[in-house]
């Protein structure tokens, strides 16, 4: 493996997501039970890391695995805004966010415990609302301000695969390093 792609595995472990794909239903389900999953998956991938742990990088000139969690968190809740706005409005533009930027402020120093309660929550009410959600509904179109025009279902695969790669960040690390 030439070091470019130890790099890629390192930056994708569960590999890249196909943006502008379409996807099948049983895809949508899968992508549903991912965002079910997330909270205690991530939970169960951080249970035990000391501080140290915590702060160290997942890959070189990556974030830190607290930076990991508290992203998740932020980028989870910015779906949901998402989310609602596809539901609630005729092709919504959707807000974007500098998430690198996000990930050198000050609170995410803090523990990750807040982060993960958030996600608890969070994502107890999203696997609800998405399986609510009829296939119109699913289909419903918004603009997302990187890729483009977007639909709920793509959106929801492409959080099921966001809830896997970072997940996927911590367990390889750990792995790695013999936590």
């Amino acid at each position: 493996m030439t070091s470019d792609e130890a790099l890629e595995q390192l930056r994708y472990p569960v590999g890249r997501f196909s943006f502008g794909a379409d996807f099948s239903p049983e895809e949508v389900s899968r992508a549903i039970e991912d965002i079910r999953a997330l909270p205690a998956r991530l939970s169960e991938a951080v249970a035990g890391l000391d501080d140290a742990q915590l702060d160290t990088r997942y890959r070189p000139g990556g974030w830190t695995v607290r930076q990991v969690v508290h992203h998740v968190a932020d980028s989870h809740m910015n779906s949901q805004v998402r989310l609602r706005l596809a539901l609630t409005e005729d092709t919504p533009p959707v807000p974007g966010y500098q998430e690198s930027l996000w990930a050198e402020l000050p609170d995410f120093s803090l523990p990750i415990a807040p982060s993960l309660e958030i996600l608890h929550g969070l994502h107890l009410r999203w696997s609800a609302l998405l399986d609510a959600l009829s296939d119109e509904q699913l289909a419903r179109p918004f603009q997302h301000p990187e890729a483009g025009l977007m639909t709920v279902a793509q959106l929801t695969c492409l959080y099921g695969w966001h809830s896997r790669h970072h997940v996927g960040h911590v367990t390889a690390l750990r792995e790695r390093e013999g936590w």
